[in-house]
């Protein structure tokens, strides 16, 4: 599943139960026959120069939260599935999995995941410090503890084919 940022973005973001091919099983789907390449890891915080996690970011923020956490996916499992880099790209997926349960219309499973999301990116932060990746992860802390206490509604119709459920953006940037 090669795609660089900037890619063009799929003409839907799944939703599990939406009237949408799912994106690898069905040969309608938008990703079927492409396979997860092997993700690169993030060497010290050189995190603008991996491809996957800004399009993961690319993702996210434009509303496909079903395909971010299939793109972070192979970066996660690329770290170990340990360490404070690894507990905070599971924290994204996390926060993707929470928006993808917004458009189901599933406001607990969005508390739960975003609950998860708080859980690792405190554990992140406490091995590795406020700042990794490019995110402030005291603020990414706060607005998953605001998903947890008022999911937020999904603005758009269950079947419209990409929606933008959070009110913020996630934005890395280079420390100063």
């Amino acid at each position: 599943m090669s795609s660089r940022p900037g890619d063009e973005l799929p003409p839907y973001s799944y939703v599990p139960g939406g009237p949408w091919p799912h994106p690898t099983r069905s040969e309608a789907g938008h990703l079927f026959g492409r396979r997860h390449e092997p993700a690169a890891p993030i060497k010290a915080d050189c995190w603008a120069q991996s491809p996957v996690y800004l399009r993961g970011i690319e993702l996210f923020n434009a509303g496909y939260y079903w395909e971010a956490h299939e793109t972070w996916e192979p970066l996660w499992h690329t770290h170990g599935r340990r360490g404070a880099t690894a507990a905070l790209i599971q924290a994204l997926i996390k926060l993707a999995a929470a928006g993808v349960k917004i458009r189901e219309r599933k406001p607990q499973g969005a508390r739960t995941h975003a609950a998860r999301a708080t859980l690792l990116l405190e554990q992140s932060r406490q091995h590795s410090g406020n700042d990794q990746l490019g995110l402030d992860l005291g603020q990414c802390i706060a607005r998953c503890q605001e998903i947890v206490s008022s999911v937020p509604d999904d603005p758009r119709e269950r079947d419209a084919p990409v929606s933008r459920v959070f009110a913020f953006v996630l934005e890395p940037r280079e420390r100063e």
